[in-house]
C-alpha cells in the first residue's frame, strides 16, 4: 500500500470528505436550512435513573451550545414514581411524569414531545424504541439496545422502519461523536496504517455496585431496582458496558465479525447476581480480521479502557493517535464533550433535516457483545446468525405491575442454545 505523507493539512481536507456521509457537522447551516438555534426542542425522558438525568442535561447543554433559546423538559417517565416524580420536581425542569411499566407510551404519546430519551435498563430498549418508531418521532437512545436475540430482533425491524420513515436516531455511543476518534479513524479508514491486522479492545474496572435483596420486595422490584446483576435487564457487562469498545472496532472495519470463541467466569462477584464478572473474546471477521475482547469488573486489578489497532505500516489508539514504522506520532484533536456533542448533532440534523440514523449500527455493536457472551456462556463457537436467528427470549412476556412473574432463571452453563455445529 502506498505510503501516506500525514499532514494534519492533509488530514483535515481529505477527512470531512471521508466523515460528511456519517456524522452531522455541529455547526454547518445550509442555505435552505433554518438557523438550528430556531429549533424547538420538547423532550420527553424515559428512564429516570443515572443515565437518563445524565442525558437530558446533556440534551440542555447541547440546546445551549447551539444557542437554542426554546428548550424545555415537556414529560419524564419511570417504572417507579419516586423517580419519576422526583427528577420532575428539579427547579431546573419542572416537568409533568408518569410512572409504571406503562409511563413510556405516555411519555412518547405526549403530543408536545419531539425529541425522546431512551434510558431505561437496556432488557427495555428494543420495545420502548419500537413504539417511538410507531410514532415517528426523533429520538435519542441509550445503548444497549438488545440483550438476546428476541430483542435484537425487534431493535432491527424498528431501525429499519426509522430509516423508512426519515427519523433522526442518534445511540448513547458517544465516541462516534469524539473528535478524537473521529478524526483518527478516518485516517484509518484512508489506509494511514496500511491494512488493519488486528484489533485489542478492553473495559477493565473494579467491581460494580450490587444492592442487598430486600425480603419486603417483589423479585420482579428487586431485579429492577438492582438491575445491572440480572441478564434479562442488563444483558451482562460485557453487553452493557464494553459495548463501547467493542462498537469502536466496528467502526474501524466497516461492518460487524461474523464469529466468535469466548471465555469468561465469575470469581469475585457477591451478592445478588446472574452475571459473570470477566470475559475474554476472540472474535472473527469475515475477512479474517481478529478483534480480541477483554472485559473484567473485579476490584484491585489493573483498570484499563481503551481500544487498539494494528495494521502493515503502523499501529493506533483510535481515540486520538497513530504511531508509524518509523517512530513518528501523529495526535487528532480533542474536541467538545462528546456526551453532549452527541445531542447537537442530533438537534443539528433535525433542524437541517439532514440524514442521521445510527440504530442499525448500534444494534450490530449490541449483537456482536451478546454473540461474544453466548460463546463464553456456552464454551462453543457462535455466529452471527446464531443470535439473530436464535430463540433465546428473556425478557417477561406480561410486564404489569411489580407482582409480574420473572421467567425462571438457568445458569449459563445449564442453558440451551441454538448454535452452529
Amino acid at each position: 500500500m502506498k505510503k501516506m505523507d500525514v499532514s494534519r493539512r492533509q488530514f483535515i481536507k481529505s477527512s470531512s470528505v471521508l466523515a460528511a456521509g456519517a456524522m452531522v457537522a455541529p455547526y454547518v447551516v445550509t442555505s435552505h436550512a433554518a438557523p438550528v438555534s430556531d429549533l424547538k426542542v420538547r423532550i420527553g425522558l424515559v428512564g429516570c435513573g443515572g443515565r437518563g438525568q445524565g442525558a437530558t442535561w446533556d440534551a440542555i447543554n447541547a440546546a445551549k451550545e447551539h444557542g437554542i433559546k426554546d428548550c424545555k423538559v415537556v414529560v419524564v417517565g419511570d417504572v417507579f414514581e419516586e423517580k419519576a416524580k422526583g427528577f420532575a420536581a428539579n427547579e431546573n425542569i419542572k416537568a409533568a411524569y408518569e410512572f409504571g411499566f406503562d409511563a413510556y407510551k405516555k411519555v412518547i404519546d405526549n403530543p408536545e414531545v419531539n425529541y425522546v430519551i431512551l434510558a431505561t435498563p437496556p432488557g427495555f430498549r428494543a420495545m420502548h424504541f419500537a413504539y417511538v418508531t410507531e410514532k415517528g418521532k426523533n429520538c435519542f437512545t441509550e445503548k444497549p439496545v438488545c440483550v438476546d436475540s428476541a430483542t435484537a430482533r425487534i431493535f432491527l425491524k424498528a431501525a429499519e422502519e426509522s430509516v423508512k420513515k426519515g427519523m433522526k436516531v442518534v445511540a448513547g455511543t458517544q465516541r462516534r461523536h469524539q473528535q478524537g476518534y473521529q478524526e483518527t479513524i478516518a485516517q484509518i479508514q484512508m489506509g494511514a496504517i496500511g491494512e488493519v491486522l488486528d484489533m485489542r479492545c478492553y473495559w477493565n474496572q473494579g467491581a460494580i455496585w450490587n444492592y442487598p435483596w430486600d425480603i419486603n420486595k417483589s423479585d420482579m422490584e428487586n431485579q429492577l431496582r438492582n438491575w445491572y446483576h440480572y441478564l434479562w435487564l442488563c444483558g451482562d457487562h460485557i453487553v452493557e458496558q464494553h459495548v463501547h469498545n467493542v462498537d469502536v472496532c466496528n467502526w474501524v472495519k466497516g461492518t460487524h465479525p461474523v464469529r466468535a470463541y469466548g471465555m469468561g467466569g465469575c470469581e469475585a462477584l457477591k451478592g445478588p447476581n446472574q452475571i459473570w464478572d470477566h470475559f475474554a473474546v476472540e472474535y472473527e471477521y469475515a475477512d479474517g480480521t481478529r478483534m480480541y475482547s477483554q472485559c473484567r469488573q473485579i476490584d484491585n486489578t489493573d483498570a484499563n479502557v481503551s481500544e487498539y489497532v494494528v495494521g502493515t505500516n503502523g499501529s493506533s489508539n483510535p481515540s486520538g493517535n497513530i504511531t508509524f514504522k518509523n517512530g513518528k506520532v501523529w495526535r487528532a484533536n480533542q474536541g467538545r464533550n462528546p456526551y453532549v456533542q452527541e445531542h447537537m448533532d442530533l438537534m443539528t440534523a433535525i433542524a437541517e433535516n439532514k440524514k442521521v440514523n445510527e440504530a442499525k449500527q448500534v444494534a450490530e455493536s449490541c449483537i456482536t457483545a451478546i454473540m461474544g457472551r453466548e460463546s463464553a456462556y456456552s464454551g462453543r463457537k457462535v455466529t452471527w446468525e446464531d443470535i439473530i436467528e436464535g430463540s433465546q427470549e428473556l425478557m417477561p412476556e406480561n410486564l404489569v405491575d411489580m407482582n409480574s412473574p420473572i421467567k425462571p432463571w438457568k445458569k449459563p452453563e445449564t442453558v440451551s442454545y441454538e448454535l452452529s455445529e
